[in-house]
């Protein structure tokens, strides 16, 4: 497979005017433009993008309407049904989800003397990190400090971040990569043993760790090896579908459900840890999304039942570059490492229309600006995308450069008869992350006394929107002290008595709002099925 032939008189027009873009300037936008460009194209800001939750602890809050359908439905287990006095696991910490933050905390857990469960809804790495490609952010070089990256990360959120957490964030981000590099994450160095660092867009220094741009496949391998050595107990193809709380407001386990034999399975823990990831699989606004197969929200509807509250759940991250040819790729993301390394994104016609280094948030706004007023490129599928033109990557470095840069981005296209060493790469912003979640402390507590967040489906760091490489950096490092505080707790706490009370409660509020969506609530896995008998396809979110 190629490109179709449609392409071609827009490829030559690219390909025409790169030498005269390699010399040109595109400037930052003023503040005033950057306010009109979301306030008219990012996503969230469309009067239909979210709504009001009418029932809980959040109960005022905004978030999509996808989320905000699964907190107003009932749960898909029936209290009444439930059978918790026989414990098939009693332990100290539990923790919920096999991903990077569930890895690190359950390895601190254990390191902290804990008795530690690793439970996650598919097999263990199954997540959102073992396909990050950019790296990690952390202040490693001389010319950087935390204080740099604390206020990058606030200006990069529009300035409504939890400092306490973005304090958190950037102080402990060197610790991060040093004990990473200890376990034996192989990031790039140079010839003196120092770390190279990239660029990241809204990044002020060169912090951003990589390993190639296969960086999360690598720490999963490595934090997977840990678990092992550790013998920390792992459930695969076990989610939890319920918190368990004493009927009182603490949490005491978890309700888990075994995928392969149907069944319910009972944890009793002193803590609880969820590291359950985002809501990509959702399809927010019937965007295309990065994410993996379970990212469903679940940690989010089993928090917020408990007793938790949402934060920031209206501010949803749209990657810039998510593919949108060949459509088998469609919707997977072209690391932002690619422009802060000089790549360049043009229309249909060959220009430039943008800084590649502004922000996700803008920049994904002027590529659905680009597409919306008709400077895009459209397919054989009627969706419509922009270039993201590659080959200037070896003009501006050296022949080579790219491939050996971006491996895995080059052979992915490859494979299916596109050399992005000599044509660009179409794209158009893809759902990627969610940038608030769960409110949490800097000891990654929520409002739920024995529940820790860590990870996605945690919120506060980022405000309304993420920097490129802090979500790794946020993974690691609150994995990490939800993993240590909790098993601190542990210690300190005695088995509760399990109950579905709270679920009781909410089941009640429903009953008396009179609401109940009718879908099965957590989703644990996207219904492509009935998405497709309602006639509703996923599709690029582009407003009809």
């Amino acid at each position: 497979m190629t490109y179709p032939a449609s392409f071609e008189p827009s490829l030559r027009k690219v390909a025409e005017t790169r030498a005269y873009r390699l010399t040109q300037k595109i400037p930052f936008m003023t503040d005033e433009q950057k306010k009109k460009l979301l306030e008219t194209f990012h996503p969230d800001f469309r009067p239909q993008a979210a709504r009001e939750v009418k029932v809980g602890s959040s109960k005022g809050a905004r978030a999509p309407h996808e989320l905000v359908d699964l907190l107003e439905s009932r749960s898909r287990v029936d209290p009444a049904k439930v059978d918790l006095s026989q414990i098939d696991y009693d332990v100290d910490v539990l923790v919920v989800g096999a991903g990077g933050a569930g890895d690190t905390a359950a390895i601190f857990a254990h390191d902290g003397g804990a008795k530690v469960l690793l439970a996650t809804k598919l097999r263990s790495g199954d997540s959102n990190t073992i396909m990050a490609e950019g790296g990690i952010a952390a202040a490693t070089h001389a010319n950087d400090s935390p204080l740099v990256h604390f206020v990058d990360t606030l200006r990069g959120g529009r300035y409504s971040n939890v400092p306490e957490l973005v304090e958190a964030l950037a102080n402990d981000a060197p610790l991060i990569i040093d004990w990473l590099f200890k376990q034996g994450v192989g990031f790039g160095r140079t010839a003196e043993g120092h770390f190279v660092c990239h660029a990241s867009a809204g990044q002020s220094r060169l912090r951003n760790h990589a390993w190639s741009d296969m960086t999360g496949m690598e720490v999963i391998r490595v934090l997977r090896d840990e678990i092992r050595n550790r013998d920390i107990e792992v459930l695969e193809f076990c989610p939890a579908v319920e918190i368990l709380t004493d009927g009182e407001g603490r949490c005491t386990g978890a309700l888990l459900y075994s995928l392969d034999t149907g069944r319910y399975i009972v944890v009793r823990a002193k803590a609880v840890i969820l590291a359950t990831g985002g809501i990509g699989r959702l399809h927010i606004q019937g965007f295309a999304t990065s994410n993996h197969y379970g990212a469903t929200a679940d940690g989010l509807v089993m928090a917020c039942r408990a007793g938790a509250k949402l934060v920031f759940m209206d501010a949803i991250q749209y990657h810039p570059t998510g593919t949108v040819w060949p459509d088998q790729l469609f919707g997977l993301l072209v690391s932002e490492s690619t422009r802060a390394s000089g790549n360049q994104l043009v229309n249909v016609n060959g220009d430039r229309y943008i800084n590649e280094l502004e922000t996700r948030d803008y920049v994904a706004s002027g590529n659905i600006r680009e597409c919306q007023e008709g400077r895009g490129v459209q397919t054989p599928a009627g969706t419509v995308g922009v270039w993201l033109d590659t080959p200037v990557l070896d003009m501006l470095h050296n022949e080579g450069w790219y491939e050996k840069r971006f491996p895995h981005i080059f052979h992915r296209f490859y494979r299916f008869g596109i050399d992005t060493r000599k044509v660009p790469i179409l794209i158009y912003p893809t759902q990627h992350y969610q940038n608030g979640g769960i409110l949490i402390n800097a000891k990654a507590e929520c409002d739920v006394a024995g529940l820790y967040m860590a990870g996605e489906n945690s919120g506060g760091v980022h405000g309304r929107n993420r920097l490129g490489s802090n979500s790794l950096t946020d993974i690691f490092v609150f994995g990490r002290r939800a993993g240590m505080n909790a098993a601190v707790a542990a210690k300190e706490t005695q088995s509760g008595r399990l109950t579905l009370e709270h679920l009781r409660r909410y089941h009640k509020e429903l009953e008396e709002a009179g609401i109940d969506r009718g879908v099965p609530s957590p989703a644990l896995l996207p219904d492509y099925v009935g998405q497709m008998q309602k006639q509703k396809p996923v599709a690029v979110g582009v407003e009809e």
